[in-house]
């Protein structure tokens, strides 16, 4: 049954504030309005005036920040600017003194580090764009990053992923307040699913480390990446060198952090992907990447993306226009 009575969200913007990060949360609680909901929704900056976003594009707000009224949703909209810079004390400040009374607390994509900034995810688990997660987990020692996850809540606080993982947690959110039935009116009128299958892994680009340091290792990770499809058993890769499995074990644990057989794993993954990506079928991409069978790829997949193969090349591979006559 939906819940009829108001609900009011602030949205902190600033100079800077990716737009997608205010307007694809803002419009799915727009839309919850036209199936029952009543959100209201203000934008607040540090100082009250208006901003600019990082299209270019002026936003008006409504006012500027403080302590009340206590507002039931306030949501921390992300930018480029602070993964790359540290958070200015006055938007720190701008994101901490409405939460301290907000029903819920809610950051998209790198609204993450303005949270962190202001002490807020503190011995939380939080996410944030994979591409800068670990430098959240930098920034915020005392915070469990999780950099696979789309969205995480701990407790009251809530942190997504990059920009469109906002629409995901504004449809969380809205499910949270009125639902599921009322969500799923939602995510059909905005042709989005109601939640995804799988993790950020499934949008990251393949692991490529640095090279490792010893000219011995570097012979064998070469070796794996120009011929993923060759015997690369412990034994076999030891040979190489001419040295004992055990000691071999210890470089790539000392080096890259990894077992050889893992390493082997992520290469043949990380082609297969490109394969996938080129449009072969799983079964050619399973042949040519090395995996002894489609099934064993498909358990790897399954364990990385928690999605298919087959499920990743619908979401991934190339476009390709059907051409008449």
């Amino acid at each position: 049954m939906v819940n009829l009575a108001p609900h009011h969200v602030a949205i902190l913007v600033y100079d800077g504030v990716t737009l997608l990060d205010v307007a694809g949360p803002a419009e799915v609680f727009k839309e919850a309005n036209r199936f029952g909901a009543d959100y209201r929704i203000v934008l607040l900056s540090p100082t009250g005036a208006d901003v600019t976003s990082n299209l270019g594009v002026r936003m008006a707000v409504d006012g500027a920040v403080s302590a009340e009224p206590a507002f039931d949703t306030f949501l921390v909209a992300g930018s480029d600017l602070y993964p790359r810079a540290c958070v200015p004390g006055d938007l720190a400040d701008a994101a901490r003194i409405p939460a301290v009374a907000a029903g819920r607390v809610v950051s998209i994509c790198t609204g993450a580090f303005i949270l962190a900034a202001a002490g807020l995810l503190d011995g939380k688990r939080a996410t944030t764009h994979w591409k800068v997660a670990h430098k959240l987990a930098a920034r915020c020692p005392t915070c469990h990053v999780e950099p696979d996850a789309i969205y995480v809540r701990d407790g009251t606080t809530y942190t997504s992923a990059g920009v469109t993982a906002g629409i995901d947690l504004a449809l969380a959110l809205v499910e949270e307040d009125h639902g599921p039935d009322l969500a799923r009116d939602v995510a059909r009128a905005l042709v989005v699913y109601m939640q995804r299958a799988g993790g950020q892994s499934q949008f990251s680009t393949p692991l490529q480390g640095p090279p490792p340091r010893s000219p011995a290792l570097r012979k064998i990770t070469d070796l794996v990446t120009a011929n993923p499809g060759r015997d690369h058993s412990l034994g076999e890769l030891a040979k190489h060198l001419n040295v004992s499995t055990r000691h071999l074990t210890r470089l790539f644990r000392d080096e890259l952090s990894t077992t050889p057989a893992r390493y082997v794993e992520n290469i043949r993954f990380d082609m297969a992907r490109a394969l996938l990506d080129q449009g072969h079928t799983a079964t050619q991409a399973a042949i040519l990447a090395g995996f002894p069978s489609y099934e064993s790829m498909r358990r790897v997949f399954a364990r990385k993306l928690s999605i298919s193969p087959a499920a990743y090349q619908r979401r991934f591979s190339t476009a390709r226009r059907a051409n008449a006559g």
